[in-house]
């Protein structure tokens, strides 16, 4: 760790100074801005009263997986000049097994219980207490009348330890003040166990072009902490990490400060590279606890269905296998397409109506990081009642003359009772420069190394499509 820290103008402290009383404080208003990677920010309102001085002052709210090198002490009014001499975390909370190894091979005294019968005292010793860091479980062995078992003779009585223990995970700091006052400072840090996502729901109405959108982030916390009306944001996007992460790095991430929420359940805005998601109420988030909150809902978003068949087998989108038609939604995150809103990656699962108005499950995909008027696509599955075929006709390779050629046969049928319209994408499989030199309708070239084919289709019609294509190198 980077210390001493100094914070506001430099001072000349007394040669002797009188170490002040330990102080444990207990934070308020906690604010927590979570990260997709899996971890979060941690802020929290932390009362010290400074003597004039060395004081002690621990923390005991702090998660179980602090990233020690990332916290920060801060006096966010600067009305008090202190230096942080020293900080430490522990986070050996104690436990009946923790206590247990402190006295391996010595004697305790036991207190069993017994149905109507008064308890009973038994002295054993801790042969072996079970206690393995990490949390893997091992049986006591317990020695009782010279016999040993492997379960523990009743509960266990410890004599007193002193103050070197802690209950919780804990932050310590030795702070050197140029004078006494009570302060409301501020302590930030990096914490892993907090995970964040976003999923979709999207339902069909009766127009099949147009659907119900409604958006939901699941927030989990693992942290072996619970958080009580706090604050949340969620921060969307990719932020990069190093290995050892220097706390400068960690403390310009902690930076943002967090604003009064309005009365909207989630509000989005921009910050730096990145969006950031603002809870509008404050919500509990406890140790272990998954939660949700909706933060999108839009009625009406035009999203076109779009059939797709790749029957060469290559997919940018991945793979088609033979005969499939892959089926599509697309839509624009636009105000005009009732949108319009920075939607941060996650799952999307559609719904549509049957003919008794019931929702049925029939498909689902991921979107990335999708940013306000960019178009959505979605691939939601195969279609069942569409049919592709594809077959080279013929081919010829000319080395001397540096040039080949490929004539391709791709059938399309409709077994639908309405209209559709399939694209067929086709790819170039070859280097070099390439050109149609017949085809039996017009494609649209999309890019170096694909172009397309519209072909619309009437009820249980088919369509063959061919097309001779030249490379040259």
């Amino acid at each position: 760790m980077s210390f001493p820290q100094t914070f506001h103008n430099p001072m000349k402290l007394p040669a002797l100074l009188l170490l002040a009383a330990a102080s444990v404080s207990f934070a308020a208003d906690p604010a927590l801005t979570i990260y997709n990677g899996g971890y979060a920010v941690v802020r929290e309102t932390l009362p010290i009263d400074l003597k004039a001085g060395l004081n002690q002052v621990s923390f005991a709210g702090a998660t179980a997986k602090v990233e020690s090198d990332s916290v920060i002490l801060r006096d966010v009014a600067g009305k008090a000049e202190f230096q942080i001499l020293e900080q430490s975390y522990r986070n050996d909370p104690v436990s009946q097994a923790m206590l247990l190894s402190l006295f391996e091979g010595k004697t305790l005294e036991f207190v069993r219980h017994e149905t109507n019968k008064p308890d009973r005292i038994i002295s054993g010793k801790v042969v072996r207490s079970g206690f393995v860091p990490g949390g893997r479980f091992v049986e006591p062995i317990i020695e009782v009348d010279g016999k040993l078992q492997f379960t523990l003779p009743g509960e266990p009585l410890f004599p007193s330890l002193g103050n070197d223990n802690v209950l919780k995970p804990t932050l310590n700091w030795k702070l050197n003040s140029a004078s006494a006052g009570k302060i409301e400072a501020e302590v930030a840090y990096l914490s892993n166990g907090f995970t964040w996502e976003a999923s979709y729901n999207l339902v069909a109405t009766d127009k099949s072009d147009l659907l119900d959108v409604v958006g939901w982030v699941t927030m989990n916390n693992q942290s072996g902490m619970t958080f009580t009306d706090a604050k949340i944001k969620l921060m969307a996007g990719d932020v990069n990490r190093a290995q050892h992460e220097h706390p400068m790095a960690a403390r310009a991430m902690m930076a943002e400060a967090f604003s009064v929420a309005d009365a909207k359940v989630v509000t989005e805005k921009s910050f730096d590279e990145f969006h950031l998601y603002t809870l509008g109420n404050p919500a509990t988030l406890r140790d272990k606890e998954t939660k949700q909150v909706e933060f999108v809902r839009a009625t009406g978003v035009k999203a076109e269905r779009i059939y797709v068949y790749e029957g060469s087998g290559y997919s940018r989108r991945g793979s088609s296998s033979a005969g499939k038609v892959q089926v599509f939604r697309e839509f624009k995150n636009s105000e005009a397409n009732k949108l319009g809103m920075a939607l941060p990656k996650g799952k999307v699962r559609f719904y549509s109506q049957d003919g008794d108005r019931q929702l049925e499950f029939v498909g689902e995909n991921r979107i990335d990081h999708t940013p306000k008027d960019e178009v959505i696509r979605v691939l939601t599955g195969n279609s069942f009642d569409l049919v592709g075929e594809r077959r080279v006709v013929s081919q010829t390779e000319r080395s001397a003359e540096r040039t080949a050629t490929q004539t391709i046969e791709v059938k399309v049928r409709n077994r639908k009772k309405e209209p559709v319209e399939i694209r067929v994408v086709e790819h170039t499989n070859r280097g070099g420069n390439w050109t149609l030199t017949a085809q039996s309708q017009p494609h649209e070239k999309k890019d170096a190394q694909t172009f397309e084919f519209r072909v619309p289709l009437q009820p249980d019609e088919e369509k063959v499509i061919t097309y001779t294509i030249r490379y040259t190198w």
